[in-house]
């Protein structure tokens, strides 16, 4: 398939799916004109990659769990335990940045009330 059509089925943008391809997470073969031409897989793959970007994983975590992408769910994935330590670990990175914004909000309203005269 095309890379819009790919686009469609999968949700993706062609741009991102360019950029996926570019950081070797999707592959594509070039036809004689040079239009890149995806195999039914990647449409799987294409939808992995953005699912994983959209529940909060890094491009290098992604990365870490390219094999996963090729299964049918993280519980299929050949190592789970990389998984959830890959997860884990991008856990703890979004709950420290929740705390410093909870500081940074509780600080700017105790700022804008104190301006506000109360």
């Amino acid at each position: 398939m095309l890379i819009g059509e790919l686009s469609r089925r999968s949700g993706v943008s062609r741009r991102s799916l360019r950029y996926y391809e570019q950081q070797g997470l999707l592959r594509s073969r070039r036809t004689a004109n040079g239009w890149r031409e995806y195999d039914e897989a990647a449409e799987r793959r294409a939808r992995g990659v953005a699912e994983m970007l959209a529940a909060g994983l890094t491009l290098e975590g992604v990365k870490e769990l390219e094999p996963c992408l090729d299964m049918d769910g993280l519980a299929a994935c050949d190592d789970p335990g990389l998984a959830l330590e890959t997860y884990r670990a991008r856990l703890a990175v979004v709950e420290q940045r929740m705390t410093a914004l909870r500081h940074h909000r509780d600080e700017l309203a105790r700022r804008v009330d104190e301006l506000s005269g109360r």
